[in-house]
């Protein structure tokens, strides 16, 4: 199958290396800059394009790894509208290519996606959806070739499912910015914490996040609680943030209890 990926990003990269290992052709990269275009293109050694008209309009599938802005200004360009097009986003309807294309879908990696952090992709779920059975069946075929966990679900679903991952992904590196910061601000080592956030992940592998809770919140621990709101008296958006989580765990326990 030849394919053509819109985007250069982290998920772009990702997914056009994994497709490069197997027997499909990427036949073109495009990327709104010359630079990002050429970049991908020359470490695939595939044609690369930065403008919308040199685009080629023979290949199988176009696969969209863009930002939802600039998905939704690509997905309307008379391109190949007979042939196959999806997009990587969790948080977009299939139904964006409706009235434009005739074959469309989607294809979303859960997973967190970064240029310069090797992924094994063969672990790294892939979320389908397909518009029809033709859809269906070629992304069935590509999905399995690079990844060994292939799901089929909905918009809906998939909404659901973007929005559970920005809490377990985003929110919580963002927490763990949030404590190195704290460290650092008392000359510590953040490398200090790395046993016990490696240790809070793994042990979700053996019980529920519910039943791996620990902390003064949990246990109702209203002195430390207190001495850790005083600590934060100087800085009210985390004081708020500590409050508002601490009291949604108190809640959740002590109905629980």
């Amino acid at each position: 199958m030849n394919i053509l990926l819109h985007g250069s990003g982290n998920v772009a990269t990702h997914l056009a290396l994994a497709i490069h290992k197997t027997g499909h052709q990427i036949v073109q990269v495009y990327s709104r800059t010359k630079a990002s275009a050429a970049a991908l293109g020359n470490r695939l050694g595939v044609p690369y394009t930065h403008l919308v008209d040199e685009i080629m309009q023979d290949a199988d599938l176009y696969i969209y790894a863009v930002s939802d802005d600039a998905l939704e200004s690509l997905v309307s360009l008379n391109i190949a509208p007979q042939a196959m097009h999806v997009h990587t986003a969790g948080s977009v309807a299939m139904d964006i290519f409706k009235g434009y294309k005739k074959h469309y879908g989607v294809l979303y990696p859960l997973q967190s996606l970064s240029k310069d952090k090797t992924v094994d992709f063969q672990q790294v779920p892939l979320l389908l959806e397909a518009s029809d059975e033709v859809v269906k069946q070629a992304l069935d075929v590509l999905a399995k070739e690079i990844s060994g966990q292939v799901h089929h679900y909905n918009t809906e679903q998939r909404l659901k499912i973007h929005l559970a991952a920005v809490f377990a992904n985003n929110f919580v590196n963002h927490l763990f910015h949030i404590a190195s910061d704290i460290m650092e601000s008392s000359d510590i080592d953040f490398n200090l914490l790395k046993p016990l956030i490696k240790e809070t992940i793994e042990k979700i592998s053996h019980l529920s996040p519910a039943e791996a809770q620990t902390g003064p919140a949990k246990r109702n621990d209203q002195k430390i609680m207190k001495q850790h709101m005083e600590m934060l008296k100087d800085q009210p958006k985390l004081q708020n943030l500590y409050r508002e989580l601490s009291q949604m765990i108190l809640e959740q326990y002590l109905h629980q209890s």
